[in-house]
């Protein structure tokens, strides 16, 4: 019979949601690992089949990380609802008794029959009995037993996390009885982080007590699945990899999916038996690294989380910033399980540590963006030098690139905060639309001016809908040698019509007759085209190329003029549906301004802004203020990013 958690007060309430917080965090990193020592290739001893299904286990991983990591926002929503700081520390590994319930055990272990177990074991529903797995010893049985004598809030056993929310869900209900929902829910809203800041799906706002229960709900049961069973529950997909697993081991027994990295690595002296030290100087190096690059990282989650109410363009903008870095963690910590840890144990690979520094918390936002560019800068330097020896494909560049836009974040925000918290959160970005100079274009063929209109075609975006040769014939005479365009063959409405309806935003025009130019759209729209492009109607900042109100942008990864389709999808036979599932979001505050579109290097397309991203339908897929959207062609998550351009080695050159 499991005892009921008590939650006597608003102390003790925060002290159970920060060890939920460590909790999801602590699984959060358990989960990293073992995805990151997944083999890659058929050379590391797995054939074309087994491969297939270790991409699978990838994937499956990866997702159930980024949702430990919806769970982790949700908490620190929680947190601040109730007027808390966000939690976002946690114990070293291995988490040592009396941290967590003893029947909690916190290792890093490498992917094997054994983890998976362990993770079905964390994550199985309440009212279920399961064995955890082999050699996740539970050796020190204490009894964290409640103090109600004591005005200090004390730690107290659960037996699974659905035993845990619960208790917080009560706690908090009974709090709200006892002082009033207005006296509990204190927290401003400014202080949290919502999907459309930070693009993970299922990410809100927590103000009442519904709002409260629906996020205890939300990581309830996508973790466990219970109630109510859910196919795509973690239990359920952990389940599902373990069936999968073992039928391939019963088919050849010496199948291995993962490099044998070492359980419990340590940079520091090992201390006890449960810790492996990290000896060989090269991946120790890679290692600190890494561990320097998940450091960063949760201090960028820190400042995007922070109490202060902040202008909500430079939480996205840490937000984005956060994404990148997780991207840059990856591949550092993936070359570490190539990686020997110690001459003296030949086979066994390292790999992260995880290691948090004791000031990982938020830092005064004034200067904020400034130190995290200085950090960034140093170690975009300490991966170039180790690029030399070991391969980490645009990491340094990355790096060096996330030094640059923490400098432009600290340029073009922090330097204008006011010392009144009340009037933070109304500092807006100077922008303004940067007009191309004028040039002599009386001999370009694809510029003409008519009395009361000038129409610009830009051939390098045309991927010829035929709008304007179907619809105006007389103005645009295609494959005609020379002067083509007559803007004096049509009246200005129609020409501006014509305009308004190409999708590639090849047609421009310029009026002259004293009406006001063409409008930015009141909502920014963002279309993923069946076996086709993104068709962007929005106040567009494209880097690289201007702004611009309407673009089609590749998503097949194959055109010859990216980030702009040519059309080469068709050749490819590029397949990818034009609707796809819908993600969970809420309305936008502002559904228009500036979007600005970063195409990364070698990587997916960066949404900053408010869009709504639709099908080729027009159903809505997902309202945000930052995405990264697939452009290699390769995501299984089509049309957001998966990682899978790093994989396929996928090019953004021109």
């Amino acid at each position: 019979m499991q005892e009921d958690i008590v939650v006597q007060d608003r102390e003790e309430l925060l002290y159970l949601l920060c060890e939920a917080a460590e909790f999801e965090h602590t699984v959060m990193c358990s989960y990293l690992y073992a995805m990151w020592t997944l083999k890659r290739d058929t050379s590391e001893g797995v054939s074309e089949a087994e491969l297939k299904a270790i991409d699978g286990w990838r994937r499956s991983l990866r997702q159930i990380a980024l949702e430990e990591m919806l769970h982790l926002s949700l908490v620190n929503n929680i947190l601040a609802s109730v007027g808390a700081s966000p939690h976002l520390w946690r114990p070293e590994f291995p988490v040592r008794p009396g941290r967590f319930p003893a029947d909690v055990v916190m290792k890093l272990s490498p992917f094997n029959e054994a983890t998976i177990d362990h993770f079905l074991y964390i994550e199985r529903p309440e009212g279920i009995e399961l064995a955890d797995g082999a050699g996740f010893d539970h050796k020190a049985h204490y009894h964290r037993a409640v103090r109600d004598d004591l005005l200090s809030p004390t730690a107290q056993d659960y037996v699974s996390q659905g035993h845990l929310y619960h208790g917080a869900i009560n706690g908090l209900a009974r709090l709200v009885d006892e002082c009033g929902e207005e006296n509990v829910f204190v927290g401003h809203g400014e202080a949290q982080v919502t999907a459309a800041e930070f693009g993970l799906p299922g990410l809100f706002k927590v103000t009442d007590l519904a709002s409260a229960k629906r996020a205890i709900e939300e990581i309830v049961l996508q973790g466990e699945g219970a109630p109510a069973h859910r196919d795509n529950s973690h239990y359920a997909r952990f389940a599902a990899i373990k069936e999968e697993l073992c039928a391939l081991k019963r088919a050849r027994p010496g199948f291995e999916p993962a490099r044998l990295a070492a359980t419990n690595p340590t940079l520091a002296e090992a201390r006890g038996d449960d810790v492996t030290r990290i000896a060989e100087p090269l991946a120790s190096k890679v290692v600190d690294l890494g561990n320097a690059v998940y450091a960063l990282t949760m201090r960028v989650f820190a400042q995007i989380f922070a109490p202060a109410p902040l202008p909500r363009e430079l939480r996205v903008e840490f937000s984005v910033a956060a994404t990148e870095l997780m991207y840059v963690m990856r591949i550092v910590a993936e070359a570490a399980t190539l990686l020997p840890l110690d001459p003296a144990r030949p086979g066994v690979k390292a790999g992260l540590t995880f290691s948090l520094p004791h000031s990982a918390g938020q830092l005064v936002q004034r200067c904020a963006a400034q130190i995290l560019s200085e950090r960034a800068a140093e170690l975009g330097c300490a991966a170039d030098k180790l690029a030399a020896k070991v391969p980490l494909p645009g990491v340094g560049e990355r790096l060096h690139e996330l030094a640059k836009r923490f400098g432009e974040m600290h340029e073009c925000f922090e330097e204008h905060l006011s010392i009144a918290v009340d009037q933070v959160a109304k500092v807006e970005a100077v922008r303004t639309r940067v007009s191309p100079p004028s040039q002599d274009t009386s001999d370009d063929p694809n510029v003409a001016h008519g009395k009361d209109i000038t129409i610009r075609f830009d051939t390098q975006r045309c991927i010829h809908s035929r709008h304007c040769v179907l619809d105006a014939p007389q103005v645009f005479q295609a494959n005609t040698p020379g002067k083509w365009l007559h803007p004096e063959a049509a009246s200005v409405e129609h020409i501006i019509r014509v305009a308004q309806t190409c999708p590639s935003g090849a047609i421009t025009y310029e009026r002259h007759d004293g009406e006001p130019q063409e409008p930015a759209p009141a909502v920014n729209v963002l279309r993923v085209r069946e076996n086709g492009p993104y068709a962007v109607h929005a106040d567009v900042e494209l880097v690289g190329e201007g702004a611009l109100f309407r673009a089609t942008l590749c998503r097949c990864g194959q055109s010859k003029r990216k980030p702009f389709c040519d059309n080469s999808h068709r050749e490819a036979k590029f397949s990818a549906s034009g609707e796809p599932a819908g993600l969970e979001s809420d309305p936008l505050d502002d559904r228009g301004g500036r979007l600005k579109i970063t195409p990364t290097t070698n990587g997916p397309l960066q949404l900053n802004g408010s869009v709504e991203i639709c099908s080729s339908t027009g159903r809505t897929l997902f309202r945000t203020e930052s995405a990264r959207l697939c452009r290699c062609g390769a995501s299984a998550t089509k049309p957001f990013c998966d990682g899978s351009h790093l994989t396929i080695g996928f090019r953004s050159d021109r």
